[in-house]
């Protein structure tokens, strides 16, 4: 299996185990200030960025703009990991041409742009995607005052561990 799939797979098994202990109640709450945004809405958020990339068209197009946009996805957590085991599935299951070149369509703030993306640098932009959003949800888990026991859940890899023994320490 590919380097870039592994790690996807190794950084996405965050979310079931989130996922698994949660309540339905913590997955939706949306009470957290500054965006009042809930974990389930990033949760579901993630798993809709990889679904674009197994949606990719007869004429090699990814777009990233077409989200399913599940709502339930964010309020249950049984299906959320539903839609977590369809994507781990897929990521499993298919062999990526990560070499293979694909037109991108995002929307980057001023509307919808197509790029030239490979496979890999795709997958690199889901898994980074993927813990940005991590961040995110760990200051809503703070805020809901849940603990999630997970020492790196939110960082890059590359994030220095003694860095991240300061700032445990810190608080």
């Amino acid at each position: 299996m590919d380097i870039i799939i592994e790690s996807t797979l190794k950084t996405l098994r965050k979310s079931r185990y989130l996922l698994e202990q949660l309540s339905d109640e913590a997955l939706c709450n949306a009470s957290i200030s500054p965006y009042y945004s809930s974990i389930g809405s990033h949760i579901r958020h993630i798993l809709d960025f990889y679904d674009c990339i197994f949606n990719i068209n007869s004429d090699n197009v990814v777009d990233l703009t077409a989200r399913s946009r599940n709502r339930e996805v964010e309020s249950k957590c049984c299906t959320a990991l539903s839609y977590l085991d369809v994507v781990e599935g897929k990521l499993r299951s298919n062999a990526f041409e990560m070499s293979k070149t694909v037109s991108v369509i995002d929307d980057l703030g001023m509307g919808k742009i197509e790029m030239q993306y490979t496979v890999a640098s795709l997958f690199s932009q889901a898994n980074s995607h993927t813990i940005h959003h991590y961040a995110i949800i760990n200051y809503i888990l703070e805020g809901l005052n849940i603990t999630f026991e997970d020492s790196d859940f939110g960082y890059n890899p590359t994030t220095p561990k003694a860095l991240l023994k300061i700032k445990k320490l810190s608080f």
